[in-house]
C-alpha cells in the first residue's frame, strides 16, 4: 500500500493533514485546530468535524488549487511529475499558492502514515 501524507495551513496555521492512501485521500482536521474558538473551516464544502473526509481521489476544493492549461504543462514537465499525479502535485505546487491555504510537505510521514492529528506543534493561535 502506498501512503503519502501532508500538512494544509490555513493563513499560517496548521489546520489539518490530507493522507492518500492507494487511491482514497482523507483530510482531516487536527483536534487543536477545531478546538480553537476562532477556527474556520478552509472552504465551505469542508465544514469543521472531527470525522475525516474521505474522497476518491483529490476532494474537489484541494484539486481545484492545482495548476492548469499552459501552467500544468510547465510544472509537470520542470517537477517530472505525472499530470496523473494529483496528490504529488498539490504538494509540489501549493506550498504559496493563491489565497490563504498552503499544503506543505509532511517531513513526519511514515511509511503506514499513521498520522497524529493532536499537533504538538503549538502552532495555533
Amino acid at each position: 500500500m502506498s501512503c503519502r501524507s501532508a500538512i494544509v495551513r490555513l493563513d499560517g496555521q496548521r489546520v489539518g493533514t490530507l493522507t492518500e492512501e492507494d487511491r482514497a485521500v482523507l483530510f482531516q482536521y487536527d483536534k487543536a485546530w477545531l478546538q480553537n474558538a476562532k477556527s474556520v473551516p478552509v472552504s465551505l464544502t469542508l465544514p469543521l468535524q472531527g470525522e475525516p473526509y474521505t474522497t476518491i481521489g483529490l476532494h474537489p476544493f484541494f484539486e481545484n488549487l492545482l495548476p492548469e492549461g499552459w501552467l500544468l504543462e510547465i510544472a509537470t514537465s520542470k517537477l517530472k511529475i505525472s499530470k496523473d499525479d494529483a496528490f504529488g502535485l498539490l504538494v509540489a505546487t501549493c506550498a504559496d499558492c493563491i489565497g490563504a491555504v498552503e499544503i506543505v510537505t509532511n517531513d513526519n510521514t511514515n511509511d503506514n502514515c499513521d498520522n497524529d492529528n493532536d499537533n504538538d506543534e503549538g502552532d495555533v493561535a
